[in-house]
């Protein structure tokens, strides 16, 4: 089990956010998934943005996150909007 600030694009700032959440380790992000992760943030930190959605994506499939696949930001970003609703 290796530190969150191990992943790429995972910093100092998001893996504390990150372990406040419940989400202590690679391990645990990478089962919780980048979709429920930021559920979590954006619950306890509203300011969270979808550069921070696909920040965990990227950091799951060990990418940088704006080398995202199309596809995978579109999905994302609706994911985010339909948060953005019900805020």
């Amino acid at each position: 089990m290796a530190e969150l600030t191990s992943m790429m694009n995972i910093g100092k700032e998001m893996a504390k956010k990150l372990t406040s959440v419940g989400i202590e380790s690679d391990e645990k992000l990478i089962e919780t998934g980048a979709k429920e992760a930021f559920l979590r943030l954006k619950q306890k930190y509203p300011n969270v943005c979808l550069v921070h959605l696909y920040t965990l994506e990227g950091a799951i499939h060990e990418t940088e996150f704006n080398c995202l696949s199309e596809e995978t930001k579109k999905d994302l970003k609706e994911f985010s909007d339909k948060l953005s609703l019900w805020a």
